[in-house]
């Protein structure tokens, strides 16, 4: 049940602990990691030059690196054996290079999957209707594996688990494989938001897990209802229910949409079975969800003596921290199997970053959106979970999001067309920032003090000290998605950007700001950035690549700490480990953290 190692490094360390050492003491010394992951973002490649390339980059690295082709490079970084590499005349990469990279490999955790023999090989299509190959891929392998994890306690401490609980069930493939044979698991879904709720209960239906209600309908009556809310009520919700009650009054009738009508569930003995239960956790104290489980005919002594498993397939932010301590703060959660992702998401225990984060840049509020000042929060819930993090060196371990948005990239599977496919973005969205830097749409700003003793409100040029992009950034302005055909050409992207961000309704005032600075930009300008910046397109890529694979080291930081949160609460957890339970290429966040209470 427990694999060899606690956690799947690959290096060569002594123990666990070692590893988280090493891991710590790299994240907290080397200036280069905490350059690409947190200190560089692509909307400021081209607004300070001689650009991001030539400042993040140890400039013996340089020549090198534009040397190679682009999957060259990424070859390099995660594939070539290091020990014999073979490169023509000069390409030779610095041996400092090889080494940054040697050690960003041996402090990321193993992704290797190596697939166990299922119970349940394949899902059967009632039960994977929905489901793209990734998640029928997830759901069957997460599935087999909690459940060979809870069998495993029950031989190991008799504890026979009664109960899943799903954090963030979403439309509950999980809990419905589970729920089905030949698992047949008893699975509370805990969802916050009700839409996906109806949805997994049709699916149930269509499972067979739950059975479709039967309600009288009337035709006649129902033709008398469309006739009286009329055409101009058809998406009127309160028109339509006004002529039910006029039409339809004193019946038995009912008219509601399938979709609106509950499923029935019946509990049978040998049988597994669903419920759901909706709310926003705002942290791992599930007391009002334990309270609501329906345990069938047991009696109020064995409801609460229920012996729970938390569980989750990518439990987003900080769900995955609510899953692991709910293990702490509940009597009944005797085990937690937690798979996190968008790592983003996460917020910020310990606050903005000081300055002795020389490289680390703070989150700044995109000038069209929402104001929210995450960092500031000092949300107990966040990042980082273990006291051995919060504490490390006096001052924490701090991950922006940015660091925290690149853990979530998978270079592994970056194949040739899907690189060409982003760098291409990228690059449009530099080159767009550094347009609305020009034309004065954003403006310079100062991350920090120049004088960390005296405040003052003089610029950096009437202070005399050069510019940095570790001290200087620009205003981020949100994007989005944009119609296929932006992505064709610059031109394209800027027209497309400009004409959804001068159309947005929701930010009027920065709408008109837009407009004004950006409508008289001439494709002639346009294709004079892209003259000028199109050379240093390789610059970009080549910093985005060592980003992605630097931050592989930022993944098991966040993994390691949440291992670490329940190593140190040896009181109440007996045994915990991380181990892999996707296929890489699949599903790249494939890391689940586990937990078993003594």
């Amino acid at each position: 049940m427990i694999p060899d190692r606690p956690l799947p490094y690959s290096g060569d360390y002594a123990s666990p602990e070692e590893y988280v050492e090493k891991l710590l003491g790299f994240v907290w010394n080397s200036e280069i990691l905490q350059i690409l992951c947190g200190g560089v973002h692509i909307l400021d490649f081209f607004t300070i030059e001689p650009g991001l390339f030539h400042y993040a980059l140890p400039k013996e690295w340089q020549p090198f690196i534009l040397s190679c082709d682009i999957m060259q490079l990424l070859d390099l970084l995660m594939r070539d054996d290091l020990d014999n590499l073979s490169f023509e005349g000069d390409q030779r990469p610095p041996e400092s290079f090889i080494e940054y990279i040697r050690t960003v490999r041996n402090l990321s955790l193993g992704r290797t999957f190596t697939p166990q023999e299922l119970k349940l090989p394949i899902l059967p299509r009632s039960v994977a209707v929905g489901m793209n190959p990734k998640k029928i891929h997830e759901v069957t392998n997460f599935a087999d594996y909690v459940d060979r994890l809870s069998r495993g306690i029950a031989e190991e401490s008799g504890d026979e688990i009664s109960h899943f609980i799903d954090f963030g069930s979403g439309q509950n493939y999980l809990g419905r494989a589970l729920a089905s044979e030949p698992y047949n698991r008893h699975v509370v879904g805990v969802e916050g938001r009700e839409i996906n709720v109806t949805a997994a209960r049709g699916l149930d239906i269509s499972s067979g897990l739950a059975i479709k209600p039967k309600v009288m309908r009337n035709k006649k009556l129902w033709s008398k209802i469309k006739k009286t809310r009329g055409p101009e009520g058809q998406a009127d919700p309160d028109a339509m229910a006004k002529a039910i009650r006029e039409v339809a009054v004193d019946t038995d009738f009912d008219f509601r949409p399938v979709r609106e009508l509950d499923a029935e569930y019946t509990a049978e003995q040998g049988k597994g079975f669903v419920q759901y239960i909706s709310g926003k956790l705002d942290s791992g104290d599930l007391g009002d969800v334990i309270a609501q489980i329906e345990n069938g005919d047991a009696s109020e002594g064995e409801k609460k003596e229920l012996k729970l498993m938390a569980v989750s397939i990518h439990s987003c932010g900080n769900l995955s921290h609510f899953g692991i301590r709910s293990m702490l703060l509940n009597q009944n959660i005797r085990a937690v199997a937690i798979v996190g992702c968008c790592y983003n998401l996460l917020t910020e225990k310990l606050g903005p970053p000081t300055y002795k984060y020389a490289y680390l840049r703070p989150t700044l509020e995109a000038i069209n959106g929402r104001i929210m000042r995450e960092s500031e929060k000092h949300d107990q819930q966040g990042f980082p979970m273990s006291e051995t993090f919060s504490k490390y060196k006096g001052e924490g371990i701090r991950l922006n999001i940015t660091a925290r948005m690149m853990a979530c990239q998978a270079p592994f599977n970056w194949s040739e067309k899907d690189s060409e496919g982003f760098f291409s973005r990228h690059f449009f969205r530099a080159v767009l920032q550094k347009i609305f830097l020009d034309r004065g749409v954003v403006k310079k700003i100062r991350h920090y003090e120049l004088d960390r003793e005296t405040e003052t409100d003089a610029s950096p040029v009437e202070q005399g000290d050069s510019e940095s992009p570790f001290d200087i950034s620009t205003n981020p302005v949100i994007i989005g998605s944009l119609r296929k055909s932006c992505y064709g050409s610059l031109k394209a992207y800027v027209r497309g950007a400009v004409q959804k961000l001068t159309s947005n309704t929701d930010y009027k005032q920065y709408a008109e700001v837009m407009q004004e600075k950006m409508a008289g930009i001439t494709d002639e300008e346009i294709e004079q950035y892209e003259a000028m910046y199109l050379p240093r397109r390789k610059e970009l890529c080549a910093i985005w690549s060592l980003m992605a694979f630097s931050a592989m080291t930022i993944e098991s930081l966040i993994v390691a700490d949440r291992w670490t949160f329940l190593q140190e609460h040896s009181d109440v957890v007996g045994k915990a480990w991380v181990e892999t339970v996707f296929d890489y290429a699949q599903s790249p966040r494939n890391l689940v953290v586990v937990g078993i209470k003594k």
